[in-house]
């Protein structure tokens, strides 16, 4: 873990008040979308954000929100998705307490895998936090992507 971070100062809830809700989309829109030259398609009322089983989430530093993802228990996996944390903070250990924060939940889950489709300039991050692959890259939808998955 990033030697400057404390868990203590971070904790992963649920969107429910507007302004978390807001927070998780902004972060998501611009990170995972604008940053990458996708404007005018990140769709807020997705219907999978609120569906059964899937989880919103914000982790949030010292009250803070710099990160998301949305957990998707599908029986005893979990699956992360969408995981951003804002651009502006990035590089400071937050993505490694999210993914610590986002097993602790899975666990709670009964799950005994993490799956993430990760894009190739991920798959450091993600292996270094003890996720693993055997494929390459696949081009899905026009997204390069690898599976990788870790058990819990």
């Amino acid at each position: 873990m990033h030697r400057h971070v404390d868990p203590r100062d971070y904790v992963l809830v649920s969107p429910v008040e507007a302004r978390d809700w807001a927070s998780y989309h902004d972060i998501r829109r611009s990170v995972l979308f604008e940053a990458r030259g996708q404007f005018g398609v990140y769709d807020e009322n997705h219907p999978d954000e609120r569906a059964e089983g899937h989880f919103p989430k914000l982790l949030l530093h010292q009250d803070e929100p710099v990160g998301v993802v949305r957990i998707d228990v599908v029986g005893t996996d979990a699956i992360l998705r969408r995981v951003a944390v804002r651009s502006d903070v990035q590089r400071r250990g937050h993505g490694r307490v999210l993914i610590a924060l986002a097993e602790q939940f899975a666990r709670s889950r009964q799950c005994d895998r993490l799956v993430s489709r990760v894009a190739p300039d991920a798959i450091g991050f993600y292996g270094n936090c003890g996720f693993a692959t055997n494929e390459q890259p696949t081009d899905r939808a026009g997204h390069h992507a690898v599976l990788m998955t870790k058990p819990l």
